[in-house]
C-alpha cells in the first residue's frame, strides 16, 4: 500500500482535529481555537491549544505537537497505518489499493483477532462460573480486588483437554491452532488439545487494547509457573510488553514508563494507582522493546528483583541498550530487596515505599561499572587490566560517538579512582624530622624547603609546566604507543585548554578501542573528532627541545623520555594537593609524625620538578 502525500492531505483536511481530541480530552472555546489541559503531562492550568483551521495541535508547556495522524500515535500508542486506517474510516475514505497479498494477510489477521477476542471473553465467563472457584480464591489470596481482576479481564482455564476447542469449534481446530489456543500432538492420530488447562489467563494486548496472546499461571502445584502463547501472525514475543496499551497513554501523564519482570508485578502496581508499567513476556528486554520503551520516555526505568536472576535480567538488558543510547537516551534502574518482588513492598509499605524506590535509581553506567567491578576478585595487576579490557569493550559497543567518549572518560575516572596510588615520593630526608614548635611571635613554623637546583626553581616559578604537557601532548601524537603504558598519568594530567583536554581524551580512547595504534591511523581519527588542527599546532611545539619532539631522535630513547615526562607531570597535582592537606593537618593539630609527613612530601614535589629540569636540561645540552 502506497500512502501518497495528496491522500494524507485530504485525510487531516477531512478530520475535525478537536472532534477526534474532544474525545478523551475535554475543550474550551478561546476564539477561533480551543484549549484544554495537556493530555501528555499533568497540568491545572490549560496550555494545550487546537487549532482546527490550521489541523495541529500544541502545548506551551511540554512542547507536544503534530496533527491527527501524530496524536493517536502519540497519545493512543497507535502505529502509524493503524492510524491512518482508523482516521480514513471516520472520514469516510478508501485506502488506496493494498497489494494482494497483503491484504489476504491483513484479513486473516482479522480472522484471528475475532477469534482471541471470543476466546478472552469464554475464559472470562469460566472465571466467574462455577469451575473458576479457586481461580477466585487465587486472586483474593493474592490481594487482587476485584475491580483489578476486571481491568485486566483476567480469565480462567479448565483443566480439561477440550473445553475451549469445543466452546470455538466454529472456528475450527486449524485457525485455533493458528491462534496458539490448541497444540497439534506430534504423533500422527490424534486430536488436537487445550493449551492452557487449569490455569488463571491473562489476556496480552497489542498497542490498540486488541488481545493478540495469553499468559497462563497455573493454580496450586504444577509447572511451568507461566505459561505464554507461542508465537503466531498476531504475537511477536520480541516486541510485545505486557500491558502497553495502558501504560503508553498513563506514562504521557507521568512522564514516566516502567518496566517489571512479570505480568503479577504490573497489576500490583497498577492496582496501587501506578499504571504507567509494562513487563516483558519471559524473555530478557529486546531491541525492539527497549524501541518502544524510548517512544513513551527519554530514560525508561527499569525494576527487576534484588535476588540473582533479577540482577541478571539487569545486566542483559544494560548491555543489550548501550549500543542504542545516544544524548538524553538511556535507562535507569531501581533494585528492590532481596526476595521482593513489587507485589510484597506494595503490600508491606502501600504505594509510598514503591515511590520511594523509584527515586532512588542508579543510572545505565553504574550498572554496568558495578558488575564488572564485583565480577572477580582485582588483587592483581592481571585482573586489574580484565577490568579496564571489559570497560573499554563495553564502551566500543555504543554507537554514538560523544556518549561512547563520554562512558570511556568516566569507566577511567573510576578506575583511576579505585585504584588511586599512593603520593609519589622518590625521595626521603636523611635527617631526623624536626618537631613542631611555634616561632616566638606564636605563628605555625614551616619547615624550610629542600636544596633545588636552578633548573628545577625554573620550573616551579616560571610556568612552564603548560608548555610541557603541551609538549608531552605533542610527544604522544609522534609517538602513540606510549599511550598504553602511561594512560593512568595521561590522564592525571592537567590540561588547561578545552581543545588540548578534548585531544587528550580522545588519544586516550583511540589507544584503547583496538589493536596497535599508529602515527598515520591516530591522524585520521583526529582528523575525524574535529582535531586535526590542534594536532598540527602541537606538531610545532619549539620551546623545548625534547628528545620525543625531534624527528631524528632515536624511537627507544624518545618514548622513554616521553614515558618520564609524562609520569613527572602527573605527579605534580596529586603531590601539591596531598601537600596542602598535610600542612593543613599540621597546623591543626601539630605533631611529629605530621611534621615528617609534611617533609617527605615536600621532598617528593622537589623530586618531581627536578626530574622536569633533568630533562629539559638534558635536551638543551
Amino acid at each position: 500500500m502506497s500512502l501518497s502525500p495528496q491522500f494524507l492531505d485530504e485525510l487531516r483536511h477531512r478530520t475535525l482535529l478537536s472532534g477526534l481530541i474532544g474525545k478523551s480530552v475535554k475543550l474550551q472555546r478561546a476564539g477561533r481555537e480551543w484549549k484544554a489541559c495537556c493530555p501528555f503531562h499533568n497540568e491545572k492550568t490549560p496550555s494545550f491549544t487546537i487549532n482546527d483551521d490550521k489541523g495541529f495541535y500544541h502545548c506551551f508547556g511540554c512542547g507536544a505537537h503534530g496533527d491527527a495522524i501524530r496524536y493517536l500515535t502519540d497519545a493512543q500508542g497507535l502505529p502509524f497505518m493503524d492510524a491512518v486506517k482508523e482516521l480514513a474510516a471516520a472520514a469516510g475514505m478508501d485506502l488506496p489499493a493494498a497489494d494482494p497479498r497483503a491484504q489476504e494477510k491483513a484479513e486473516r489477521a482479522a480472522g484471528l483477532h475475532e477469534v482471541m477476542a471470543e476466546a478472552a471473553k469464554w475464559f472470562e465467563s469460566e472465571l466467574t462460573g462455577l469451575r473458576g472457584a479457586e481461580a477466585r480464591d487465587y486472586l483474593k489470596r493474592r490481594g487482587i480486588t476485584e475491580a483489578t481482576a476486571g481491568a485486566f479481564d483476567f480469565g480462567f482455564a479448565p483443566d480439561s483437554r477440550n473445553r475451549l476447542k469445543d466452546a470455538l469449534a466454529k472456528h475450527g481446530a486449524d485457525k485455533l491452532i493458528e491462534c496458539g489456543l490448541l497444540i497439534r500432538p506430534e504423533e500422527g492420530g490424534r486430536d488436537p488439545y487445550d493449551r492452557f488447562r487449569g490455569r488463571l489467563m491473562i489476556p496480552i494486548r497489542d498497542a490498540r487494547g486488541r488481545v493478540i496472546a495469553f499468559g497462563g499461571r497455573v493454580i496450586g502445584a504444577g509447572e511451568p509457573k507461566y505459561l505464554n502463547s507461542p508465537e503466531t501472525p498476531l504475537f511477536d514475543k520480541g516486541r510485545t510488553l505486557f500491558n502497553l496499551d495502558r501504560a503508553g497513554p498513563a506514562s504521557r501523564k507521568a512522564d514516566r514508563i516502567i518496566v517489571v519482570e512479570g505480568y503479577m508485578d504490573v497489576i500490583a502496581l497498577a492496582q496501587a494507582g501506578i499504571a504507567e508499567a509494562v513487563a516483558p513476556l519471559g524473555t530478557a528486554l529486546t531491541e525492539g522493546q527497549l524501541e518502544r520503551l524510548w517512544r513513551l520516555a527519554d530514560v525508561p526505568l527499569l525494576c527487576f528483583d534484588g535476588d540473582g536472576a533479577g540482577q541478571k535480567a539487569a545486566i542483559r538488558a544494560a548491555i543489550r541498550a548501550l549500543p542504542m543510547i545516544e544524548p538524553g537516551r538511556s535507562l535507569c534502574f531501581a533494585t528492590l530487596p532481596p526476595g521482593q518482588d513489587p507485589d510484597d513492598l506494595v503490600r508491606s509499605g502501600g504505594r509510598e515505599a514503591i515511590e520511594a524506590l523509584f527515586a532512588n535509581t542508579d543510572p545505565l553506567v553504574e550498572i554496568i561499572w558495578r558488575n564488572e567491578r564485583d565480577a572477580a576478585p582485582l588483587d592483581t595487576p592481571e585482573a586489574k587490566a580484565g577490568l579496564r579490557r571489559r570497560l573499554a569493550d563495553h564502551a566500543a559497543t555504543i554507537q554514538d560517538r560523544d556518549v561512547r567518549e563520554q562512558y570511556v572518560a568516566e569507566f577511567r575516572r573510576r578506575f583511576d579512582t579505585l585504584f588511586a596510588p599512593p603520593p609519589r615520593a622518590q625521595q626521603q630526608f636523611a635527617r631526623r624530622a624536626t618537631p613542631w614548635q611555634p616561632n616566638k611571635r606564636g605563628q605555625p613554623w614551616r619547615p624550610p624547603a629542600l636544596p633545588v637546583s636552578a633548573a628545577a626553581q625554573t620550573v616551579r616559578s616560571s610556568g612552564i609546566v603548560p608548555i610541557l604537557a603541551r609538549a608531552v601532548l605533542a610527544g604522544l601524537v609522534r609517538h602513540p604507543q606510549a599511550i598504553r603504558d602511561h594512560a593512568d598519568a595521561i590522564a592525571c594530567m592537567e590540561v588547561g585548554d578545552p581543545r588540548l583536554l578534548r585531544l587528550r581524551d580522545t588519544l586516550l580512547n583511540a589507544a584503547f578501542a583496538g589493536g596497535l595504534l599508529e602515527p598515520e591511523a591516530l591522524r585520521t581519527i583526529l582528523a575525524e573528532a574535529g582535531l586535526a588542527d590542534a594536532a598540527d599546532d602541537l606538531r610545532r611545539t619549539n620551546g623545548l627541545a625534547f628528545s620525543f619532539l625531534r624527528g631524528n631522535a632515536e624511537t627507544e630513547r624518545a618514548v622513554r623520555d616521553l614515558g618520564a615526562a609524562i609520569e613527572a607531570l602527573a605527579a605534580r597535582p596529586e603531590l601539591d594537593a596531598a601537600l596542602a592537606a598535610a600542612t593543613a593537618r599540621l597546623m591543626a593539630a601539630p605533631d611529629e609524625a605530621g611534621f615528617a609527613e609534611q617533609c617527605r612530601l615536600l621532598a617528593a614535589r622537589d623530586a618531581a620538578e627536578q626530574t622536569l629540569a633533568e630533562l629539559v636540561q638534558g635536551d638543551e645540552g
